[in-house]
């Protein structure tokens, strides 16, 4: 049985994955807290799109640039001009809307106004008789723009400050660096760099737990490569994205791509696509492919005066790179996995709440517990200080082995190894499976192998 978003909300509180922000103070909208499991989570999510895409692509490269730029940066880029919401405001109730989002919402993400005008937003609203939410009012007043990049200053003095942005994307500092990498790496085209970082978006509608929020994490890729191989180069990178989803564990019911239509398209770019997936609240963008062309190297390039051309050492000819963007956001995967493979089953008519995560994802690999405390606490607390040199493991002695085995389970610890008086005598362990709940008994110097052997993604 799946979970409703409010459950998995309270979830992530009891078990230690997710708590609010500065909750004792009240909290602060929509900042939230990665707890033990969840830190221990959400880094394994991070090490498993590293291991894909980094180390075991041979055309890709990792980088990890500043949050804090030239300010530069981010007018070439358009973020300080253009990067804004459509937002309208209630004229009964002044409740306050992104007019793109209220679209979205009404044709249950048949449509996204992306990449429509202000005047296409506003006409589809009045003509579809779209409502206010909040008081079922129809009387908007026009769309202003919003600007989402977070300004801040630098500085010691008032006289000295200066302004200066919080990274609203960590592509653009792929880009600073793309001459840096190709030169020190000798990388030939094609090649990609890729980062994973704290992006920050001043977003007026966030929302849905960690799916939206104002500071979140990326795992963004920037793929560079000749310009007449760039569609070939995106229907390989859709692939990629989406078999590396469903190597974690994603189901391919909850998983679907859309194709952006012509008229949805960046003015730069030459084709988009998002891989969705089936949240609690329904469908919603969990990765973009986008084929972005050569405008970001070329924008950066005309702006700074600073050649930024490749020099293909075959041909001899000088071009700027087209670029395929394959970017995810860490929470919003980490969400999508939760919802999956948190599940209730009905064992022997009683409930059992379990983490069904691939055992590469899980927080910890192992729980160690020992049958009976008094006796068997020493040898147990001996093996989890050997296991624990090579994975994560936790140790659990209070309560029945029944009640420690929900326990884990729940977590999503997809090993359990109990030491008992066969333990003493004969130096083996019973191993439970999270999963199949069943036992095998292994002996102890066996134990090592036979989880790593089961935890390779």
């Amino acid at each position: 049985m799946k979970l409703s978003m409010e459950e998995i909300v309270n979830y992530c509180k009891q078990y230690g994955f997710i708590f609010q922000s500065s909750e004792i103070y009240g909290g602060l909208s929509n900042t939230w807290d990665y707890g033990p499991l969840g830190k221990e989570l959400k880094e394994n999510i991070r090490q498993a799109w590293w291991n894909k895409f980094i180390r075991e692509n041979p055309y890709n490269y990792g980088l990890d640039s500043a949050i804090l730029m030239n300010p530069e940066v981010w007018v070439a880029s358009g973020h300080v001009t253009n990067f804004a919401d459509p937002l309208i405001d209630c004229k009964k109730c002044k409740m306050r809307h992104r007019a793109d989002k209220l679209i979205e919402e009404f044709t249950n993400g048949q449509e996204t106004a992306d990449g429509w005008s202000n005047e296409k937003i506003e006409e589809y609203i009045k003509v579809q008789g779209i409502k206010c939410p909040n008081c079922n009012s129809q009387d908007f007043t026009p769309i202003r723009k919003f600007n989402l990049l977070f300004e801040t200053h630098q500085g010691v003095t008032e006289e000295a400050k200066s302004k200066v942005y919080l990274r609203g994307e960590t592509a653009q500092g792929i880009f600073m660096n793309f001459l840096n990498v190709q030169r020190t790496m000798r990388a030939k085209v094609p090649f990609g760099i890729g980062q994973t970082g704290k992006s920050f978006r001043n977003e007026i509608t966030p929302g849905n737990f960690i799916f939206r929020t104002r500071e979140f994490e990326q795992m963004e890729l920037e793929f560079f490569c000749k310009p007449s191989t760039d569609l070939e180069w995106f229907g390989y990178w859709k692939s990629f994205c989406m078999n590396f989803l469903k190597d974690l564990g994603l189901k391919k019911d909850n998983l679907r791509f859309r194709d952006h239509k012509k008229e949805e398209l960046s003015f730069y770019s030459k084709a988009t696509s998002d891989i969705e997936y089936l949240y609690p609240m329904g469908w919603g963008e969990l990765w973009g492919i986008a084929d972005r062309t050569d405008y970001d190297l070329s924008v950066h390039e005309n702006h700074s005066k600073h050649e930024l051309k490749y020099l293909d050492p075959e041909t001899n000819e000088k071009y700027i790179p087209y670029v395929i963007e394959p970017s995810v956001g860490l929470d919003r995967l980490f969400l999508a996995l939760l919802c999956d493979a948190l599940e209730k089953d009905l064992i022997n008519d009683e409930e059992r709440l379990v983490l069904k995560l691939k055992p590469a994802l899980a927080p910890y690999k192992v729980v160690v517990l020992p049958l009976m405390k008094k006796y068997h606490s020493e040898k147990a607390l001996e093996i989890y200080a050997m296991l624990s040199k090579y994975f994560p493991c936790s140790y659990d002695d209070a309560g029945s082995i029944g009640k420690r085995y929900r326990r884990s389970d729940a977590i999503g610890t997809p090993f359990a190894i109990t030491i008992d008086d066969n333990t003493l005598k004969e130096n083996v362990v019973t191993l439970r499976d999270r999963d199949t709940m069943q036992q095998i008994t292994i002996p102890v110097n066996e134990i090592n192998d036979y989880v790593k052997d089961n935890i390779i993604l």
